[in-house]
């Protein structure tokens, strides 16, 4: 017999393992699922037992064989795949198909791949986990059945090519029933009064009414929505005396977040390095299976990143401690150890995400990764640090001042001790206003008034979904586990059933028709509550509460029921319907069509009436049809209307007659490129990764160019002969684009 054999299913961790041990072992690749169902047929028999026909994938036949004959030369077979359920069936699958006596099959779980992460390990190996197998097939065997019964009906009722997931669909309908309350959210007018003040000493302060004659106004539950009221107050308060009542003074402490699990590290990656989901696992994968460090040799920087728990063992918290004291001083050192609580329903398999060496700090190892490497190391690295760190002291000041029949209030904090912050605060998902600091005030003081301000302020919808948001939806509502969110969010874009912009979901017409389609004719599978008992179902075979034959038996039934009664209806789905009449026919109502080159509405009375137009989305969700003259433009080639179609470069004219004339013209903004003696025009562009931006006509003689929408219209600040537009939180603003201007105005106010 030959040496150990070890079996991982990626490459780089072969090479790091393999690095780690030297010669003591062999270390070989599985490249991921060797034995899986093949992709053109059910295999799965629902009629004996769910049974899975699993067949060895033809593309791994070689790797298979390469790894059969290391098998049976050695005399231990050490089945160290990724830590996880999908890890363990391609252990288990592997291992039964080898058909090696169970004595010389083990099973390792490498947690992190250091020297001693990998050397514990295989002091304790264990056997591969039939329940944990049992689980993972379980959920591919519902996963399998939904897809291929389910597909076909969304072909004969909608369209054909579509395809259903079980917890995919689910996270279309919260994409979906999102942008539904948006477009119908009525927006509502208000307005806040502010008193700008001054006491004996700077800096000044601004006060907020929140109590006009004995009723509270809060901007929120309680608000000024009549002008007239709003104007009438601001004229009395300028006439009266300005008091400080009541002074509060609190100390406060904020303490610091728990290390990363998957769901918060996707979040929190979002928020702070704008990664998707997808990038940010895959980053991680690269840092958790190793990284060639030069003479310090090749280690994984984190540990497994597919995890649900923020237990940390206690020798990592007393390597962390020791950097902390080390760089900060006792003083940023709790006097004992933080251990965080996991949530109820955690797994807890793994750890959190945290360094696998604590001592190696970001500056160490930043030569060796790229970009994206070393900032997912380093918001790893300080979120861990950070979550051992002291608490952060405030003192927290509201300062109440009457006026007359009004209350004001003003709001401050100063930080007496960073704690934790010094290293890492945790990103928001929407914009926060801090606090400012306030002058020294005495109660009975009278403040010096400036001025009245009356602002006025809009109610807004509900924001879309972020990835950062959805996947916290996702988490919370219990839809998915953290291994299956990246790929959540990846699917329902490919599928066309949503779309990105400015980093928010939004549902195409195609996704809200199949959400709505599923809610309609399968409520069950789309029900929030029922996939996430189901997550619940599989825990408890992993855990050996339920059988595999059970649980697939109480879902399958049901959902046979509903597709036997859906074939009874016969009747194709309309979706994409729109409230706009046509203009071009004045009887029938526009629909939203999908076609090879996006959306587009077309005509309901097709092929009565062919009238077609692109368009493009309003802010509260709803769509405006592409002006006349823009969809009518000439063709330069033959004359012909011109049509808007797609890219992978982006938008642009194309003539209808095509393939006929191939005559193209850039999608222009109508707005004259800036910059000082050239005569282009901006138009729109994409880059190498898919986001539109808008340069000069004249590239690459003039290089110019904007990342948000530019405007005809000069800055009031500078010179600048354009604006761009910018949306924050619903609020469209004017922006200067002009580095060093900074100049910003709403929108509105301009129009």
């Amino acid at each position: 017999m030959t040496k150990p054999l070890i079996i991982v299913e990626s490459p780089t961790k072969a090479r790091t393992i393999g690095r780690i041990l030297g010669g003591d072992y062999q270390v070989l690749s599985s490249n991921g699922h060797v034995i899986d169902l093949p992709q053109k047929e059910l295999a799965v028999d629902p009629e004996n037992g769910f049974v899975l026909k699993n067949r060895v994938i033809p593309s791994k036949r070689k790797i298979l064989s390469e790894i059969s004959k290391a098998a049976k030369d050695s005399d231990r077979i050490l089945m160290a795949t990724d830590p996880d359920r999908e890890g363990e069936a391609i252990a288990y699958l592997l291992a039964s198909h080898l058909k090696i006596p169970e004595d010389r099959i083990f099973r390792v779980l490498f947690h992190e791949i250091t020297r001693n992460g990998v050397l514990r390990a295989l002091e304790n190996p264990g056997k591969p986990d039939h329940l944990k197998f049992e689980a993972q097939q379980a959920r591919r065997a519902i996963d399998r059945l939904v897809g291929y019964k389910l597909s076909p009906v969304l072909w004969e009722r909608i369209k054909r090519g579509l395809s259903a997931g079980r917890v995919q669909s689910v996270a279309l309908r919260l994409v979906s029933e999102r942008e539904k309350a948006i477009q119908a959210f009525q927006p509502e007018d208000y307005w806040l009064i502010f008193s700008h003040l001054e006491g004996d000493s700077p800096p000044p302060l601004k006060a907020r009414l929140v109590e006009a004659e004995g009723k509270k106004v809060d901007g929120k539950g309680h608000r000024l929505s009549v002008e007239a009221e709003a104007v009438r107050i601001c004229d009395r308060l300028r006439g009266e005396r300005h008091v400080v009542s009541d002074i509060q003074v609190k100390k406060a402490r904020r303490s610091p977040s728990p290390p990363f699990i998957t769901s918060t590290l996707q979040q929190e990656a979002a928020r702070k390095l704008r990664f998707t989901a997808k990038r940010t696992m895959m980053i991680a994968q690269q840092l958790y299976e190793g990284v060639s460090l030069g003479d310090m040799g090749t280690t994984g920087l984190i540990t497994y990143m597919r995890t649900d728990s923020v237990r940390v063992s206690a020798e990592a918290v007393d390597r962390a401690r020791g950097e902390i004291r080390g760089r900060f001083g006792p003083d940023y050192l709790p006097e004992k150890a933080r251990y965080y609580r996991n949530r109820k329903g955690t797994q807890d398999a793994h750890e959190a995400i945290r360094p696998a060496r604590p001592e190696l700090k970001p500056s160490a190892v930043d030569p060796f990764l790229d970009k994206d490497q070393k900032r997912l190391y380093e918001l790893i690295y300080r979120r861990f640090l950070a979550s051992q760190m002291a608490d952060a002291q405030l003192e927290r000041t509201r300062v109440k001042i009457t006026a007359g029949p009004y209350l004001l209030e003003a709001t401050g904090q100063v930080v007496l001790f960073k704690g934790f912050t010094a290293l890492y605060e945790e990103g928001r998902d929407e914009d926060n206003n801090s606090e400012p600091v306030l002058p020294s005030l005495a109660k009975g003081q009278e403040l010096d008034l400036k001025d009245v301000e009356i602002e006025k302020k809009t109610t807004q919808p509900p924001p879309r979904y972020t990835e950062a948001t959805l996947v916290k939806e996702l988490e919370e509502k219990g839809i998915g586990r953290p291994s299956t969110y990246a790929a959540i969010l990846d699917t329902i874009q490919k599928r066309n059933y949503v779309t990105k912009e400015q980093r928010r979901f939004i549902p195409t017409a195609l996704g809200m028709g199949v959400s709505d389609f599923l809610i309609e004719r399968f409520p069950r599978l789309v029900d929030v509550q029922f996939t996430a008992k189901m997550e619940d179902e599989l825990d408890d075979i992993e855990e050996g509460k339920r059988s595999y034959r059970e649980m697939l038996t109480t879902f399958y039934d049901p959902f046979v029921s509903e597709l036997e009664k859906e074939g009874e209806v016969g009747e194709r789905h309309v979706w994409g319907q729109t409230d706009m009449d046509c203009p071009e026919c004045g009887r029938n109502k526009l629909l939203i069509r999908t076609g090879k080159n996006g959306e587009f509405v077309g005509c309901s009375g097709y092929p009565e009436c062919r009238f077609t137009s692109n368009f493009t989305r309003t802010p509260d969700g709803g769509i405006k049809l592409v002006e006349e003259e823009e969809r009518e433009e000439k063709c330069p080639v033959c004359g012909n209307p011109m049509v808007v179609r797609q890219s992978r470069a982006g938008p642009f004219l194309g003539c209808s007659l095509y393939p006929e004339c191939r005559g193209t013209r850039p999608l222009s903004t109508g707005v004259h490129c800036p910059e000082e003696g050239c005569d282009g025009e901006l138009v729109i562009k994409r880059s190498k990764k898919g986001r539109t931006f808008y340069g000069c006509s004249n590239y690459p003689n003039c290089r110019y160019a904007v990342w948000d929408e530019p405007v005809d219209q000069p800055c009031a600040q500078c010179d600048s002969p354009i604006m761009t537009i910018k949306s924050t939180r619903g609020d469209e603003y004017l922006v200067c684009p002009r580095k060093g201007c900074g100049y910003r105005q709403r929108r509105h106010e301009t129009d």
